[in-house]
């Protein structure tokens, strides 16, 4: 991680293929959004450090320099708080991934070449807390995007934290400490079905007890971590494979069930028929290692 710090910002360091208009794109894609607020091209969120809560904004000069400035006295006085933000926003922006073999590939994929023309510089925007990645999975089984983001907001304001500045109010995704003591019943107020609500409270309490951390599947290989995913109540392949995708940062995660990445293979292929499994599998003969970009890059072909 390449950063320092001028009077009070923190400048971090980014690389060639990075372009923050590529990854503005995906973030503004749905007004629904709670977790962060983007205007003039500037992000305005906060960042939760265990009980720390520091509101940013994040910047961007020349694709080259990230700034992050600190509002609302926000500012942690620890260095190692500090960089732990930088942490996050790192794994927020996968910034510690080198692009250059997945844009070598995917010149020569038919299916990849004009998407990776288009949002050169997009990368893999994570979500680097797990809760909130596998709730966010769970919330989006079987349902629209639009509705899922309606859900997902409703969840934050009814149980997280939040820090009014200039008039708005920005939010802290609910701990799991603090949804492993609900039931069902106290969150019958949200749109979602009971069945979803037990398995949010069931994922939180399993991370309560410790017996399910993210630092437990990290240090797995990647077959295991998703069997381990797999094992939770509530969550299938799909999900598995989305929380390795965009929180575990595995790069061999591949949602292949997923019906985006089914429509997208349809559209580009002029196919009439959606893809078999087998199918896709052979599109994806090239991408070992990289499925969880090219799947992040077809799906950002669809809005």
């Amino acid at each position: 991680m390449t950063w320092h710090e001028i009077n009070d910002d923190m400048i971090i360091a980014l690389a060639e293929e990075f372009d923050m208009n590529a990854n503005l794109g995906y973030l503004k894609r749905e007004k629904n959004e709670c977790m962060y607020e983007i205007e003039n091209d500037i992000i305005t969120r906060i960042i939760a450090i265990g009980e720390i809560r520091s509101l940013i904004q994040i910047s961007v000069i020349d694709n080259k320099q990230m700034v992050v400035q600190f509002l609302n006295d926000s500012r942690p006085t620890e260095k190692w708080q500090r960089e732990k933000i930088v942490k996050y926003i790192h794994e927020w922006f996968d910034l510690d991934n080198d692009l250059t073999p997945f844009y070598e590939m995917a010149k020569a994929d038919p299916l990849l070449k004009m998407t990776v023309e288009k949002f050169y510089g997009l990368r893999v925007v994570g979500i680097p807390d797990l809760f909130e990645a596998l709730c966010w999975g769970v919330l989006g089984q079987q349902i629209n995007l639009a509705f899922a983001y309606s859900l997902k907001k409703q969840f934050v304001e009814g149980f997280g934290d939040s820090i009014e500045w200039n008039g708005k109010r920005y939010w802290v995704f609910p701990p799991y400490e603090r949804i492993a003591q609900l039931t069902p019943t106290d969150l019958a107020d949200i749109k979602m079905t009971v069945k979803k609500s037990e398995y949010i409270i069931g994922i939180a309490k399993l991370m309560a007890s410790g017996e399910l951390s993210k630092e437990k599947l990290i240090k797995m290989d990647f077959k295991d971590a998703e069997k381990n995913l797999i094992q939770i109540r509530g969550v299938g392949p799909w999900t598995a494979n989305y929380v390795l995708m965009r929180c575990l940062r595995f790069p061999a995660a591949f949602p292949i069930d997923d019906v985006g990445l089914h429509n997208v293979i349809k559209l580009l292929t002029g196919s009439e028929t959606k893809p078999t499994k087998k199918e896709i599998k052979q599109y994806a003969a090239s991408w070992t290692n990289w499925e969880a970009y090219a799947t992040f890059y077809l799906w950002r072909t669809l809005y």
